[in-house]
């Protein structure tokens, strides 16, 4: 139990609080439109009096226990029948003045605070009762000061002295006057009655004298307008013959004065037609001008436009075209010499690794002859042999030989045949070893053979040929 009696007391706390929230929330009051709140008690003082109430229209406030009370005034108004009868006038004629009158509690602060003093509590029939003795005893008073012929016909003067003495009274409980409503006055003497048959008979009278002054007037007004009629009549008669003869005499003045306007004017027109005509023709002749100029530089611009444009354009077509040309020319031989450069230079480099390989390779031959130029020589012919004999060969090599055909009759006298001499004509044709290298300035050792005096066996050749007969065709393929 020790342990529950904390939780005990918070839920206390909070009750306690929550009941008092929700009883605070139902004290404090909200006043409607259509009435008064009206806190009563100990709402405070004005100087050394207590009031005795507080009025509130349209608001809140809140509503202490013990201290205060609240109650509402109801705003309704109320509609109150005045059946007033008997009352005296200021001739002592009695009239009966039935009226309506509408009141209810007024709105403005000090007002309020005496309804709340005389009229709260009070049901709407006790306030109503109220106010229709308070209304009785006014309507008495005013109807007093007046006269019969005064109320009968200023009926507005009579409902604004009954407001002025009403309203006055009522507000002293409390209340305001809404609206007033006088019905139909009567009186039990006749007097009012009599009043209106001689309003009547003198508006009857009255009306007959105004028709026959009206009807003496339209027959005085009758004759003075057939007078007045005929005098015009005549009047305008002799004005319009006056007036027709100067109208003729005008007419003829404005006919003669319109064909002299006519004739001049129309001298001028014909003048000032002529004169627009020529300046209408010497602006036509200006504008041709004009226009045959305009007509020329546009041809001149079209035949710019069609013949030296395309010309220019073609011009420049065939630069640009031959500026390509020759650029790609150019380009291409530039290209060209560059590769020729590139060959010459690597031709060149190889001539030159050759040349220097071939020194270095004669200056080694030169080292192992000792520096002996016959046998430097030698030594060098002798490698170059194979090459020689090659080149010797190479002369016959390529002959196409179908047949041969030689004409000799035997042996001859050194004991060779006809086909021997043939064939070692042939190969003294050959140019000899011996010859080639002596051209060269090198000449050979005698062990590789020794040149024979070719003129001597020339002529020994030609003189066999004179001591022997025709030789037999013989063919040898």
């Amino acid at each position: 139990m020790a342990g529950y009696e904390p939780l005990i007391l918070v839920g206390t706390i909070v009750l306690v609080f929550f009941v008092t929230i929700i009883s605070f929330a139902k004290r404090y009051k909200r006043c409607p439109s259509d009435k008064i709140l009206v806190v009563y008690g100990k709402v405070g003082s004005a100087g050394k009096t207590s009031l005795s109430a507080k009025c509130i229209h349209g608001g809140a406030t809140f509503i202490w226990p013990i201290l205060h009370d609240f109650a509402f005034l109801d705003l309704t108004p109320i509609p109150i029948e005045i059946k007033l009868e008997g009352a005296l006038s200021l001739q002592n004629i009695r009239v009966n003045t039935p009226s309506t009158f509408t009141v209810g509690i007024s709105t403005e602060p000090g007002i309020m605070t005496n309804a709340a003093e005389r009229l709260l509590g009070l049901s709407m029939t006790n306030v109503q009762e109220l106010a229709r003795d308070i209304i009785f005893g006014q309507m008495r008073v005013v109807i007093a000061t007046m006269s019969i012929e005064d109320i009968n016909a200023d009926r507005e003067q009579l409902i604004d002295n009954i407001t002025k003495g009403v309203e006055g009274e009522l507000q002293k409980v409390g209340l305001r006057l809404i609206n007033v409503n006088i019905q139909d006055i009567t009186d039990e003497s006749g007097y009012i009655e009599a009043l209106g048959k001689e309003a009547a008979a003198r508006a009857i009278n009255d009306a007959k004298r105004k028709v026959a002054e009206q009807l003496r007037a339209g027959e005085i007004g009758k004759a003075e307008a057939e007078k007045e009629q005929r005098v015009q009549v005549a009047a305008a008669h002799a004005v319009a013959v006056t007036g027709e003869n100067d109208a003729k005499v005008a007419i003829a003045n404005s006919d003669s004065e319109r064909r002299e306007r006519e004739a001049e004017a129309e001298r001028r027109a014909t003048s000032a037609e002529k004169v627009q005509a020529a300046e209408a023709l010497k602006l036509a002749y200006v504008a041709e001008e004009i226009a045959e100029v305009e007509r020329a530089n546009r041809e001149k611009a079209t035949q710019m436009a069609n013949i030296i444009v395309p010309a220019e354009i073609e011009k420049k077509r065939i630069e640009t075209i031959a500026e390509a040309e020759a650029e790609k020319v150019r380009r291409t031989k530039k290209g060209e010499a560059d590769g020729i450069r590139s060959v010459m230079e690597a031709e060149a480099v190889g001539l030159k690794a050759i040349l220097t390989g071939k020194a270095d390779g004669f200056s080694a031959i030169v080292d192992a002859a000792q520096h002996k130029a016959e046998l430097a020589s030698l030594l060098m012919i002798t490698e170059q042999m194979p090459k020689l004999i090659e080149e010797q060969v190479k002369a016959i090599s390529n002959l196409e030989i179908d047949k041969i055909t030689v004409w000799e009759n035997g042996r001859s006298g050194d004991g060779k045949t006809a086909t021997a001499d043939f064939l070692s004509g042939i190969i003294g044709s050959l140019p000899p070893l011996h010859e080639l290298t002596k051209n060269v300035g090198v000449e050979l050792p005698e062990y590789l053979g020794k040149i024979a005096d070719r003129q001597a066996a020339a002529e020994a050749d030609e003189a066999k040929d004179e001591q022997s007969p025709t030789p037999p065709v013989e063919e040898t393929e």
